[in-house]
């Protein structure tokens, strides 16, 4: 396959009056759009009726977006014990079950459900604008279990034109030579496992200079580090980033400029203060509220993501006009993301749980060695217990168990009292 120039993959929009649409023009249609949410989720999603009755509010007393923030903020930390209350999706369907296309499972567990709609997600676009073009033969390392990225990501590709090659996760061997043999150059995963099996290519007698066919990859996940992207830049990869939910979609992607990200036009965002959901001015570090505008089957109105961000209102080189997150700047809540999957607090205590009478206190400290994100659940143990090999491996399997993700068991003398139970010390200079 003939490498494309790296213009050919930086020019053009997937739908360029939309993209280039005046801003002013733009702002008026998803306002209304945003109202006209707020009332049909009131009207046709039962959890969401009694989310707002129970608080007093009623969408008649939201006449225009001015009054928008009167909604409370529906975080997304809640929604796995909304879910378990009122099984499966809290009330928070619009349409019947059997209406549905898929029912993804992530992590809390949470359930996300996909309708039949075309290009539900809305990452067509996302995948076009960061650079894949039709023809293009693309491995997708995401997984393709249980939660969506695999199958989603799979299907926006397919949409453009692009031939799909999904190997999920681990079987890194497997991988380099599937990377070699068919000469992939597309790549969708987190930035630090292509950085792993480049590395592995060598280990394994290929040289990237020559071997290594990937141009461009859309990386996720985690965030990405400026130096993750400047080692792929050296071995010719083109490196954008896209922030994507599971409930969701495409919330934002990186054009050409690599200068933020680009807010989708089918998605109402405000940057709102975490602890009151009073929307913050613009420039100002908050966590990112979404309000979905396109979605019959599960709207969510002013969905706190517990992701902080902050917008860039200038005006980007590339020609559209949508306003830009800054980036993923980290996390207003104890969920964490780790290696691609959220892990929640309730997960941590669910792996100590079988242990009550050995375990005095426990909390998951989340490091970053050599790329790559580490677990270790640190355990302090009641007076008298010992530290048993036992022991330890059965937390160890416990923690898989809970959190779909292997960690290391350490006993330690002391867990301080107001530890908080995920502990993220990772820096991401």
């Amino acid at each position: 396959m003939p490498r494309r120039r790296p213009e050919e993959r930086n020019i053009g929009y997937y739908n360029e009056k939309i993209e280039t649409m005046d801003r002013a023009d733009r702002a008026v249609l998803q306002q209304k759009a945003a109202l006209r949410s707020l009332r049909y989720a009131y009207e046709k999603a039962p959890g969401y009726r009694k989310f707002l009755d129970e608080r007093g509010i009623m969408p008649a007393s939201v006449g225009t977006i001015d009054d928008f923030p009167k909604i409370p903020v529906l975080k997304k930390n809640r929604m796995p014990e909304r879910h378990r209350e009122n099984p499966p999706f809290g009330g928070f369907l619009a349409v019947p079950v059997e209406s549905l296309k898929r029912i993804y499972v992530s992590p809390g567990p949470l359930y996300d459900p996909e309708g039949r709609k075309e290009d539900y997600w809305g990452l067509r676009k996302c995948l076009y604008n960061v650079g894949f073009r039709s023809g293009d033969l693309v491995m997708n390392t995401f997984s393709h279990h249980l939660t969506p990225a695999g199958i989603f990501l799979d299907e926006a590709c397919g949409g453009i034109g692009c031939v799909m090659v999904p190997t999920g996760v681990g079987n890194t061997e497997i991988q380099v030579r599937t990377m070699v043999e068919l000469k992939i150059n597309g790549y969708l995963g987190t930035a630090s496992f292509l950085l792993s099996l480049i590395r592995k290519m060598g280990e394994m007698g290929y040289d990237p200079s020559g071997n290594l066919a990937i141009e461009i990859a859309l990386v996720g996940g985690e965030i990405l580090v400026p130096a993750h992207r400047k080692d792929l830049n050296d071995y010719g990869v083109i490196v954008r980033q896209a922030y994507i939910t599971a409930e969701l979609g495409a919330l934002a992607y990186e054009c050409p400029r690599e200068n933020g990200m680009h807010l989708a036009e089918d998605q109402y965002v405000e940057i709102c203060d975490p602890s009151t959901g009073e929307p913050l001015p613009n420039g100002s570090v908050g966590e990112v509220v979404v309000t979905n505008l396109a979605n019959d089957c599960y709207p969510l109105v002013r969905y706190g993501t517990g992701d902080l961000s902050a917008v860039d209102d200038e005006m980007c080189a590339c020609g559209r006009t949508s306003r830009k997150l800054r980036g993923i700047l980290g996390r207003a809540d104890e969920v964490t993301k780790v290696r691609g999957m959220f892990v929640h607090p309730r997960q941590v205590d669910e792996a100590v749980s079988r242990f009550a009478g050995e375990v005095d206190a426990a909390r998951l400290v989340v490091t970053r060695e050599g790329g790559a994100d580490k677990m270790t659940l640190e355990v302090r143990l009641k007076p008298g217990v010992q530290g048993t090999d036992v022991l330890r491996d059965s937390l160890t399997e416990r923690v898989r168990e809970a959190t779909k993700l292997r960690g290391e068991v350490v006993f330690v003398a002391d867990i301080p009292a107001n530890s908080r139970k995920i502990e993220d010390r990772r820096k991401w200079e």
